[in-house]
């Protein structure tokens, strides 16, 4: 039986080499904190333009869940924490290149309140609220912020039963921006995104400075891709766009 006619054409064109399927693009996976999602997806379209034959995956979330998701092997070329905390124990877990890790932003945690909303004079002034969002402490970089300064300040039993936990600190702007709870503690960054629905109060103080790591993962396929990511941010390019969503230099 003879084969079609555009088969065998098709068959002498490949065997001869004159035929060209289109080229794969190459993927990379960067997951970056929550408090990220604004200036790296914009970092991200920046850096395809660079790499024309590139794509790249964002993924963001709270910085714990974002490294289980690593540890299980989740395919992740460029980690970016909110805290150095879960960076170490990505480090002691293997799952990203310790040479790599360096700090590229540093941020502020703010008291908010919905727009319009009365401001307390003093963080003292939480005692009185009923509904106060944090992120989760055992999870959340932003909730271990909070969870230190207000236990510096002696305010960390007394306002337990006010406490609504989110899971990222994107939630607990989000609950703040809808009037769902009297304040909340996020990111200035974060509070710069929706400075239409939400006040800050004021910079609070009594933790460790917020300083954002990043490094290579390991369980992703494209390193070379991930180290380049890596140095983008930190170029001075980078770090413009960072200082045009609020955040500083380390």
């Amino acid at each position: 039986m003879k084969k079609p006619f555009f088969s065998r054409i098709f068959l002498a064109l490949a065997c001869t080499g004159l035929l060209v399927l289109p080229a794969q693009a190459a993927e990379m996976t960067v997951s970056g904190a929550a408090s990220l999602t604004n200036a790296f997806t914009e970092l991200k379209g920046m850096f395809e333009k660079r790499h024309a034959d590139l794509k790249v995956n964002v993924n963001f979330a709270a910085s714990n869940p974002l490294l289980k998701q690593i540890q299980e092997g989740a395919p992740v070329d460029v980690f970016a924490s909110a805290d150095q905390a879960t960076m170490d124990k990505a480090v002691a877990a293997k799952v990203v290149n310790p040479a790599t890790r360096v700090n590229f932003a540093e941020n502020d945690l703010v008291l908010i309140v919905p727009a319009g909303s009365k401001k307390p004079p003093k963080l003292d002034d939480l005692k009185k609220f009923k509904k106060i969002a944090i992120g989760n402490p055992d999870s959340v970089p932003v909730g271990r912020y909070t969870r230190d300064a207000l236990g510096n300040a002696k305010l960390w039993e007394a306002v337990q039963p006010a406490l609504i936990q989110g899971n990222s600190v994107r939630q607990v702007l989000d609950y703040v921006a809808r009037g769902e709870v009297d304040a909340g503690f996020v990111y200035a960054t974060d509070a710069k995104q929706m400075a239409d629905k939400v006040d800050v109060v004021m910079v609070v103080g009594g933790h460790e400075p917020v300083t954002y790591p990043i490094a290579v993962a390991l369980t992703g396929s494209n390193p070379k891709m991930g180290q380049a990511f890596v140095d983008f941010v930190l170029s001075p390019e980078g770090q413009a766009v960072l200082a045009k969503y609020g955040f500083s230099k380390p």
